[in-house]
């Protein structure tokens, strides 16, 4: 169950909604279109996303992400399934990212922000995991998201949903 924090942090920013969700892998690629591979830790680079990663630029889709319950879904194949298989560049755990709504912003670690700015994305005719299970689940339930704020993130870091700050 998330909950509250009471105070804004030591940066001022407004409080967060602790969810329990947590960053599973971190992974990059320096090709589009293939899986990408754990790294351990990254670093965010604002208005850029994952650096060393060829989906980094000035665009909307700059980080990806999906929950490991997602990949849960898909229909046993007999294929050894990893964290980055399916492109994503941050694997979760504990947070159902295809139900926050675009706009949402979530803190990766102790300081990197992102700005959700698309669920979902249409399946290219080439994915490799849709040919060989029938189904892919990145198209449904995979996140895009911008950098907003720097920070380096790893495997096991927590992940935030600060609340919305309301004018008086």
């Amino acid at each position: 169950m998330a909950r509250r924090l009471s105070r804004p942090d030591e940066r001022g920013d407004p409080p967060a909604v602790r969810t329990g969700a947590r960053v599973v892998s971190v992974n990059v690629s320096d090709t589009k279109g293939t899986r990408k591979h754990p790294v351990g830790r990254a670093v965010l680079v604002a208005g850029f996303g994952v650096e060393g990663d060829a989906h980094g630029g000035e665009w909307e889709r700059q980080v990806s992400l999906l929950a490991r319950e997602s990949v849960a879904k898909m229909p046993a194949s007999g294929l050894d399934l990893a964290p980055g298989d399916f492109g994503e560049n941050v694997t979760t755990a504990g947070i159902d990212l295809a139900s926050l709504p675009v706009g949402s912003t979530l803190r990766l670690g102790a300081e990197a922000e992102i700005r959700v700015t698309q669920i979902g994305k249409e399946c290219h005719l080439g994915c490799e995991i849709r040919r060989q299970v029938g189904d892919c689940v990145m198209p449904r339930e995979g996140i895009f998201a911008r950098v907003t704020k720097a920070g380096t993130i790893a495997a096991g870091d927590p992940i935030e949903v600060p609340a919305v700050r309301k004018d008086p």
